[in-house]
């Protein structure tokens, strides 16, 4: 969009940007920069217009975008101009990612490269790196904590093996996703060290004060993250003797962007590791990034510009990069970090969809549906060119963040029902299989969030302990169940390291004194490679959750109704253990499937006649993408197992075997 006011500005900054990079070639550079420069100048004069400087640091900020330009391998150019052509690209049911700790997953960055063809075995072509950053080698929250935003940890590798690891995924048709800690730096990094030595410009990059009276008001709105661990947000530095802010924990000091500095020393660092080979940029804690006295100092419409901003200056540089929206928050808020446009993410086009993670373990603890369907029903529309992260597992907790509203419609009181989702996920409610441990308890309100293994919180450990074949039949058709609704639902599913495996708690870390304290550990597990080789051995419950998952990847990769263009239907089929919803793509009406899961330990139906009314299944075969089989119908009724899902779909007249659609792929 041209405007006078910024333009004339944008001219002013070309004649004043360095000489050596005005010989560079930057024809795309200054066509994306004049594409988007009355937004940039818009968003920062928002944020920043009020000060003398402000000139000087708008060309402060056009001259570090222009060098991370110049700084960019040719071969990401190429891919940022292809990923222009195909602007929908990301929105394909063809990713499926994982996250994991390189040391937990193969020791370092090295033996991830070496461990490629694993993933790719399974189906995954997306792989989330959790923090490897420089960080103190005790308090570092699980690399959290960061010590230098542009150098590796030691114990990780290096930046060259970052690059290597790039390169391979790169020919391999995979992704790579890196994380920048952009709320917080560790108390240990330089600019903190530089305050701490009385420097006032480093002073200002935090939220320093003498005494307790901002803090206080601060204080007085703010809640407390980890309540058990690291009560209030602000903690006294001896040394500098001041208070600093700290959110999260008190060795983490939260960034002032207030202070234009930190957002262009942090965008410069989001480029940087773009300009390595990242794909996707895992944007840690972006609901805290703007603090405000009165009020929670979380989603402040300052953090959301902020966003937008980073956003719009990385497609001047990097455009083919995604940014993925680290925000574990209320389903009205989570969905503002997509940005507020009509079709368009304006700034991140991924966020974890947190709601519906919550709402599948309800539903697992339950055995019914009730509070899923509720759930659904009440989260936001995204945008189109915007997609989910769909979960089961991550680093951190599993949260309780439903709408209260939503499960007092269910019947359930709000705290009730929560304290038993605590205790059956903890093993302390009676009769539950459950083998997780409580973290963040808040003695206070009395709230408390779950940590532990996917398989042992779903009854997997206790079965196998317990030598129940039939417990352990069923809890492994349970973990398939819960994978195929992440990878039906509409969005990128994001596996958790281990989980294809059936990996269970992991109890070492309470050796470990900086682990001991952060129950999370418990589902951060060192893999067992010796294990992970019974894939390959018929009858463990290790080969039956691999090639179990193995398939169902491989057929969403078939399925053109899986893409993410918001073509998901909730269907209400009147029973309250069964979760069903229609995927439909929206250029190809007869690849439609049917999701149906049943959450109950004993069959359920699903009436055909609800669903012919509807227009569905009205002619042909009905076969299960899933399994390739006709599930069992009865009465018209269509029998769903226990802990067990169907993807539904018509096997037209005269359709080829490999067609389930009735609509040939093949040119």
């Amino acid at each position: 969009m041209y405007e006078q006011v910024s333009h004339a500005l944008l001219n002013d900054i070309l004649d004043e940007l360095d000489r050596e990079v005005c010989r560079e070639d930057l024809r795309h550079f200054f066509t994306r920069l004049g594409a988007n420069f009355y937004a940039i100048h818009s968003l920062f004069f928002h944020l920043y217009g009020h000060r003398e400087d402000f000139k000087n640091q708008m060309v402060h900020l056009t001259e570090r975008l222009a060098r991370a330009y110049i700084d960019r391998p040719a071969a990401l150019k190429q891919v940022d101009m292809a990923r222009e052509e195909d602007h929908n690209w990301f929105l394909s049911q063809q990713w499926v990612g994982m996250a994991l700790y390189s040391d937990g997953f193969a020791g370092n960055l090295q033996g991830l490269n070496e461990h490629l063809p694993y993933l790719q075995e399974l189906g995954v072509n997306i792989v989330h790196v959790m923090p490897i950053l420089k960080c103190p080698q005790g308090a570092s929250d699980g690399g959290y904590a960061v010590s230098d935003f542009r150098d590796i940890d030691p114990r990780a590798g290096t930046v060259e093996d970052v690059r290597a690891l790039a390169d391979s995924m790169r020919r391999r048709g995979m992704l790579l996703t890196l994380d920048v800690v952009v709320n917080h730096t560790s108390n240990e990094h330089e600019w903190a060290q530089r305050a701490r030595e009385g420097d006032p410009d480093y002073q200002n990059l935090y939220y320093c004060f003498p005494n307790r009276d901002v803090p206080d008001m601060f204080e007085a709105t703010m809640p407390e993250i980890f309540p058990e661990t690291a009560p209030g947000n602000f903690t006294w530095d001896e040394e500098m003797g001041k208070w600093v802010m700290t959110v999260f924990n008190n060795y983490q000091w939260d960034l002032n962007y207030s202070n234009p500095a930190v957002f262009i020393e942090m965008l410069d660092i989001i480029l940087f590791w773009a300009n390595q080979g990242a794909d996707i940029v895992r944007l840690d804690a972006v609901a805290f990034l703007w603090k405000k006295i009165g009020t929670t100092s979380q989603n402040e419409r300052e953090a959301h510009l902020i966003l937008q901003l980073m956003k719009d200056c990385c497609q001047v540089t990097a455009p083919g990069v995604l940014f993925i929206a680290e925000a574990i928050v209320a389903p009205s808020e989570i969905i503002k970090y997509f940005g507020e446009d009509a079709v368009i993410a304006k700034e991140c086009e991924i966020a974890y969809n947190a709601t519906f993670m919550a709402l599948l373990w309800d539903a697992v603890a339950t055995k019914n549906a009730k509070l899923l369907n509720q759930g659904i029903k009440s989260l936001p529309n995204k945008l189109d060119r915007a997609t989910w992260l769909n979960y089961l597992r991550c680093h951190d907790d599993i949260g309780l963040g439903f709408d209260d509203a939503d499960i007092r419609a269910c019947d359930y009181d709000p705290y009730s029902h929560r304290r038993f989702l605590v205790d059956w996920y903890t093993g302390a409610f009676e009769g539950s299989p459950a083998r997780g441990r409580p973290f963040g308890v808040n003695l206070k309100t009395g709230d408390a969030r779950i940590a532990g293994a996917l398989a042992s919180l779903a009854g997997l450990e206790s079965a196998l302990e317990a030598e129940d074949q039939h417990a352990i039949d069923q809890i492994a058709d349970l973990i398939l169940m819960l994978h195929a609704m992440i990878l039906s639902f509409g969005g990128i599913p994001l596996l958790w390291y281990g989980d294809e495996i059936g990996t269970l708690n992991d109890n070492s870390f309470l050796n470990d004194t900086h682990k001991a304290s952060d129950a999370r550990w418990i589902h951060r597990p060192r893999i067992d490679w010796a294990r992970a080789e019974r894939r390959h051995v018929s009858g463990t419950v290790e080969r039956r959750l691999f090639d179990g998952l193995k398939r169902l990847i491989a057929v969403r990769k078939d399925t053109p109704a899986f893409a993410d263009f918001n073509n998901r239907e909730l269907i209400d089929v009147e029973n309250p253990h069964l979760f069903v919803f229609l995927r439909t793509h929206p250029s190809l009406a007869a690849s439609s499937v049917l999701v149906a899961a049943n959450f109950d330990a004993k069959p359920q139906y699903l009436d055909l006649d609800t669903l012919n009314r509807r227009g569905l299944f009205r002619y042909g075969q009905i076969i299960d993408l899933a399994s390739g089989d006709s599930p069992a119908v009865f009465n018209n009724r269509v029998v769903v197992p226990p802990y067990h899902f169907y993807w539904l779909a018509n096997q037209r007249p005269g359709a080829l075997l490999d067609d389930p659609f009735g609509v040939s792929r093949h040119p």
